[in-house]
C-alpha cells in the first residue's frame, strides 16, 4: 500500500498545474471582483470562441454605444451621405424684395459652423447665394426650423445633472457651432465666486445664475445646467483659484435661433436689408415653401470617424435621432431605436434584447451584452461599409481614444477599439490585429466598480496582453 502512495504522489508530480486563465485573471482583480464584467472574444476568421464571460449580460456600454449607432448609420445610408439643410421662402420675390420670410430647415447636419468644419465660412456662402437669387431685401424674418426632429430636443434618458454641459447639448435638427457655450470665468481668491467676463457665442438675452466656487482644486469642477430653448443657464461647482481667466463649457440653449440671428447679421453686413429680428420654429408651421438652395454636409464617413475617434455625444445623438427618419418625420428617439434594432434583426445581432435609449451612450439606462458588440463588429469586419468603419476606430498608443492605451507594449498600434467611460466604467470594443493576419474580435465591458478609472483600464490592458500571447 505504502508502495502504491508513492506511484500516486509521483504521478501527481508529473501531471501539469494549468496557468490561471486569461479571464480568471481579469475577474479577480480589484478592479472587476465586484463589478459588473461582459467579456467575449473571437476569431474573425472562424468565429471561434477564444474567451467568453457573462457574453450575454447587459452592461450600460457608454461610449461604446457610438459603435452601433455609426454602424447603423453607415449601413443604411452609406459613407458618402450628407446632411441637408435647404433654404426656403414664402411669399414671392418682386424688384428685389422677398415678400415673405426666409427659412433654414435642418435635417440633422452636426457639422453647421463647427470648429472642426470651416466654422462660419459657410454663411458667406449662403449670403452670396441669397443675393444671385436677387434678394435685396427681405419684408420679413429669417426663421431657423428644427422641426425634422420632434419638439424634445432633450432625450429621456439622460441624467439632469448632465442636461446643458457641453457633452449633453440639446438634440435639435439645427446643430450651430457644435451646440457649445464657451464660457470665460475671471478666478479670485479661494472662497469667492469666480464672475462671468464673457461668452462665445454671444448669445442676446443670455443671464447665469452663478454660484462657481474658487477653491484650491487644480482642474475644472464646473458644471453648467439649463433646459433646450431657456436662457439661463445654471453654474455650480468648483475652479482653480487665483488662475486668472478660466474657461468652462455648456450648452447653446436655442442653436436654430442663433443660426438664424447670425445669418440675418450676416445678409445686413452685405447690404441684403431684413426687416424683422430672428426667429425659429420647433414645429413645422406647414406654409407653402418655395426652395432656394440645398447645403450638403460632409461625407457620413468623415463625420462617423470624427465621432468615434474623439468620442463626440452631440454628433452620434444627431445621427441616431436622424436614423428615426426611417419611420417617419419628425424624427424620434423612440423611432431611431426601432429602426436601429428592425436593422440589425436578420444579420446576426438581436438587438431586441438589448436595451437602447440613446446614440450616444450617456443614458445609464442603456444595456448592450458583449455578444451584442462581438456580432456587430464581425459583422462589419465583412462589410462593405468596412472601410469607413474601421477608420472611424482609435488605435491603441496612436489615436483617438486609445491613444494613451497600452503605450510601450506588444499591442501598441494594434489595437482598434471605441472606448466608453464614466464613472466606476471602462469598456472596449474592437480589434486586435494578429501576428498570422487573423483578428481577435473583442469586447470587455466592466460596469460598477470600485476601483479608480485608472486600475480598471490598467486590468483591462493586462488582459488584452494576455488574451493577445496565449493566441498568437
Amino acid at each position: 500500500m505504502k508502495k502504491i502512495g508513492v506511484y500516486i504522489c509521483l504521478l501527481l508530480l508529473c501531471v501539469p498545474i494549468h496557468a490561471q486563465s486569461s479571464i480568471d485573471k481579469l475577474i479577480n482583480t480589484n478592479a472587476c471582483k465586484w463589478a459588473n464584467v461582459s467579456v467575449s472574444v473571437r476569431k474573425l476568421s472562424t468565429g471561434e470562441v477564444v474567451d467568453s464571460y457573462r457574453s450575454g449580460n447587459l452592461i450600460p456600454p457608454a461610449s461604446t454605444m457610438k459603435l452601433i449607432t455609426t454602424a447603423t448609420a453607415l449601413e443604411l445610408l452609406g459613407n458618402d451621405y450628407r446632411y441637408q439643410t435647404q433654404l426656403q421662402y414664402t411669399g414671392k420675390i418682386e424688384n428685389g424684395v422677398l415678400k415673405g420670410d426666409l427659412y433654414i430647415i435642418g435635417q440633422g447636419d452636426p457639422t453647421l459652423g463647427g470648429k472642426d468644419w470651416g466654422g462660419n465660412a459657410f454663411l458667406k456662402q449662403w449670403s452670396q447665394v441669397i443675393r444671385k437669387a436677387g434678394i435685396t431685401k427681405i419684408e420679413g424674418k429669417v426663421i431657423g426650423d428644427c422641426s425634422y426632429y420632434d419638439g424634445d430636443a432633450l432625450n429621456p434618458g439622460w441624467l439632469a445633472e448632465d442636461i446643458g454641459n457641453y457633452y449633453a447639448p440639446g438634440v435639435f435638427a439645427i446643430a450651430y457651432m457644435d451646440n457649445t457655450l464657451n464660457i470665460q470665468l475671471k478666478s479670485g481668491a479661494i472662497g469667492s465666486v469666480a464672475s462671468v467676463v464673457s461668452t462665445h457665442p454671444t448669445i442676446p438675452g443670455l443671464t447665469f445664475e452663478n454660484h462657481i466656487r474658487c477653491t484650491q482644486i487644480d482642474y475644472d469642477g464646473a458644471y453648467v445646467h439649463g433646459l433646450p430653448y431657456q436662457n439661463c443657464r445654471y453654474l455650480t461647482g468648483a475652479i482653480p483659484s487665483n488662475v486668472g481667466i478660466f474657461g468652462v463649457r455648456g450648452d447653446i440653449p436655442n442653436p436654430s435661433l442663433l443660426l438664424a440671428q447670425h445669418l440675418t447679421a450676416r445678409l445686413r453686413v452685405d447690404g441684403v436689408e431684413v426687416r424683422d429680428s430672428a426667429s425659429y420654429l420647433s414645429e413645422s408651421d406647414r406654409k407653402a415653401k418655395t426652395p432656394l438652395y440645398t447645403y450638403y454636409s460632409p461625407t457620413l464617413a468623415q463625420i462617423v470617424e470624427q465621432t468615434n475617434l474623439h468620442s463626440i455625444n452631440l454628433n452620434a445623438e444627431m445621427i441616431f435621432r436622424n436614423l428615426g427618419a426611417q419611420r417617419g418625420v419628425p424624427c424620434t428617439v423612440h423611432n431611431a431605436a426601432e429602426v436601429m434594432k428592425q436593422f440589425w434583426k436578420n444579420r446576426g445581432v438581436d438587438l431586441f434584447t438589448a436595451q437602447i435609449l440613446d446614440g450616444c451612450g450617456l443614458a445609464p439606462q442603456n444595456g448592450i451584452s458583449a455578444d451584442h458588440f462581438v456580432n456587430l463588429l464581425m459583422y462589419m469586419a465583412k462589410s462593405k461599409e468596412k472601410t469607413a468603419f474601421m477608420l472611424s476606430l482609435p488605435t491603441s498608443g496612436k489615436t483617438g481614444t486609445l491613444k494613451s492605451m497600452l503605450v510601450k507594449t506588444e499591442l501598441e498600434g494594434k489595437v482598434h477599439a471605441k472606448s466608453g467611460t464614466i464613472k466606476g466604467t471602462r469598456n472596449y470594443a474592437g480589434y486586435i490585429d494578429m501576428p498570422h493576419g487573423d483578428k481577435l474580435v473583442f469586447a470587455v465591458l466592466v460596469n460598477s466598480s470600485t476601483a479608480t478609472g485608472v486600475q480598471i483600464r490598467s486590468a483591462i490592458e493586462k488582459y488584452l496582453l494576455d488574451v493577445y500571447r496565449n493566441n498568437k
